[in-house]
């Protein structure tokens, strides 16, 4: 490493943040990167550990401990190369990924690890600033045509892989825009849509065809989804006029609470809430856009779709906004030595919560209360965990006031219409029947349809959704070709 000492001399040193007044004002990004020099010095912080177990912690098998050292060397510009041949859109994952490399990093068992997600913030933001990214469109074409259906992280890494190994790719998208929950799920201030703006120009010049408000089968009529489709294909059309087909959407199936007064207005899916602030964000003309101004809200669900819905309230003008989560409070740190290097369990407070907003947790809803059709409160009760189950508490019922509940209890599986139009067998949780292994990786029962991420894993992180595409990427790339030059 060009630092061996360098764990030992330097501190972590986080992403900085605009002042929560600010950042209020607006739905634009509001971190602070780290500059060269900063990067440079959280980038000597690298060990020489030997076995790199941030490479398995990381979906996409970054290498991390290569574009580290490089960016300490002052040579960003291998850096971008060395992260590019894992991960198709570290613009993507260096915002919105919780970075489970660093809690697997090997400086985590004692101190605090490397700041390795925002070394890669540092990179691409770079690379893009000196125009490093650039097209890279095959220099032969197979002459064979892949369908991929949605517009996520999966489609996309997938779509970029297949045109660079020379097929025919066309991505198909029922809302409006290219993205799917990148750009529908996620708020701006985490990720504005810019950065999936670039990535389309790049891909389009690679030769990736993009059709967009065109849904592939049938959606049900309560798909509680953005539906801003003008066409539809049916799967038979699909199938004949292409060579193969991924299955890429996301899990929108969302999780309903159904307790007494759930019919009451102002009850609302967060995925019904938030992308319609990313739409007007866009410049669209939305009416009777659900709004937190001049409200008491309350988010059901402790996730990061929970804490996207407090951010988004707090930027419309909400008068309070408190969160609930089912499950006890976590505890503030983890036992690392028990627990490293997996993914810990501890409370985990986002820029969100910071912003103003009141976290309660081992509360259950019972009931939502309302008057003339509309919501009005929220009864919960206290509840603690005996023998793996969650009892309530006797006595400890209360009523909270409620103009706007937002559920953001987690997706359950994809939509099952796009997967029985195809006549995709499902898993027992409601998602496409695939496995990853290297013989069939990412085949259906259905010959020639391929699925990756949540369609196939279920509800995910967008870092393990680009791993899937790109994996899924190389098994169609062999199903056509009969090898691979894709990296698996």
């Amino acid at each position: 490493m060009g630092k061996v000492t360098g764990f030992m001399e330097y501190h972590r040193l986080e992403e900085g943040y605009q002042p929560v007044p600010e950042r209020l004002k607006n739905y634009r990004e509001f971190v602070i990167g780290l500059d060269e020099q900063q990067a440079k010095i959280q980038a000597a912080r690298c060990m020489d550990c030997g076995t790199p177990f941030c490479n398995n912690g990381c979906p996409v098998n970054n290498i991390i401990p290569d574009f580290n050292d490089l960016v300490y060397q002052g040579d960003w510009h291998r850096a971008i190369e060395v992260l590019h041949s894992t991960n198709n859109f570290p613009e993507f994952t260096g915002r919105v990924c919780p970075a489970p490399c660093e809690a697997a990093c090997t400086l985590n068992i004692n101190d605090d690890p490397v700041g390795i997600k925002s070394i890669e913030h540092a990179i691409i933001d770079r690379a893009w600033a000196e125009g490093w990214v650039q097209p890279e469109p095959a220099a032969h074409k197979t002459g064979k045509k892949v369908a991929i259906v949605g517009s996520g992280p999966a489609g996309l890494a997938a779509a970029q892989q297949l045109a660079r190994a020379g097929h025919a790719v066309t991505v198909f998208e029922k809302s409006d825009r290219v993205g799917g929950l990148l750009r529908y799920g996620i708020p701006d201030f985490k990720l504005e849509k810019s950065h999936i703006d670039r990535r389309v120009q790049q891909m389009q010049a690679e030769g990736v065809e993009f059709r967009t408000g065109v849904v592939v089968g049938s959606l049900p009529e309560d798909a509680k989804v953005p539906n801003d489709a003008k066409e539809r294909v049916v799967p038979e059309d699909i199938r004949s006029a292409y060579d193969a087909v991924l299955l890429a959407g996301g899990s929108e199936q969302p999780r309903d609470l159904p307790v007494p007064g759930r019919e009451l207005a102002g009850i609302h899916f967060a995925m019904e809430f938030l992308p319609q602030q990313n739409k007007a964000n866009a410049g669209d003309k939305l009416k009777g856009q659900i709004s937190a101004k001049g409200k008491h809200v309350i988010v059901i669900g402790g996730g990061d779709t929970g804490s996207d819905c407090v951010g988004t309230s707090r930027r419309q003008g909400a008068l309070s906004v408190t969160q609930f989560e089912v499950m006890p409070r976590p505890p503030e740190k983890e036992n690392k030595p028990l627990v490293w290097p997996y993914w810990p369990i501890k409370l985990r407070t986002s820029s969100s919560h910071e912003e103003g907003c009141e976290r309660e947790f081992a509360i259950l809803t019972k009931a939502f209360l309302g008057e003339k059709g509309k919501v009005t409160g929220v009864q919960t009760v206290r509840v603690e965990m005996k023998d793996g189950k969650l009892v309530e508490i006797p006595g400890t019922e209360q009523v909270w006031k409620a103009d706007l509940v937002l559920l953001a209890m987690g997706f359950v599986h994809p939509l099952a219409s796009v997967l029985e139009a195809f006549g995709v067998e499902r898993d027992a949780r409601g998602n496409a029947k695939a496995t990853t292994d290297e013989e069939h990786g990412y085949a259906t029962n259905v010959p020639g349809v391929f699925a990756a991420g949540d369609m196939r894993r279920g509800q995910s992180l967008v870092v393990w959704a680009i791993r899937e595409g790109r994996q899924a990427a190389h098994a169609i790339d062999k199903h056509l070709m009969g090898h691979s030059v894709l990296p698996r």
